[in-house]
């Protein structure tokens, strides 16, 4: 699995990255095909400077599985919550996915 971090207003540390890296990469045990090649990029940050309160933090994550592309965005006011509920989205959809597919 290939995972691309971008981040906007904010900066990507090395807690914020292993983070983002540890809940996103345990995705790749619910999709047992290894022929399918698996890459993601997740974009992390501030949708401007200005917020102060309210929905501050997005996590958005868009996950090529093959040819199949899924799709997770979610804004929360703590940052790191958006990108576990990005995570639990993506399993939804993988899940899904493979209930389509067959075994």
């Amino acid at each position: 699995m290939r995972i691309t971090i971008k981040t906007k207003n904010i900066s990507l540390d090395d807690p914020l990255k292993v983070f983002v890296e540890d809940k996103i990469g345990g995705l790749e045990k619910f999709i047992k095909d290894p022929n399918d090649l698996i890459e993601v990029r997740v974009e992390i940050g501030k949708p401007s400077r200005h917020h102060r309160s309210g929905f501050v933090y997005y996590a958005e994550a868009n996950m090529k599985v093959g040819r199949k592309l899924l799709r997770a965005d979610v804004k929360h006011p703590d940052l790191r919550t958006a990108i576990v509920e990005v995570k639990d989205e993506l399993q939804r959809q993988i899940k899904k996915f493979k209930s389509k597919r067959g075994p």
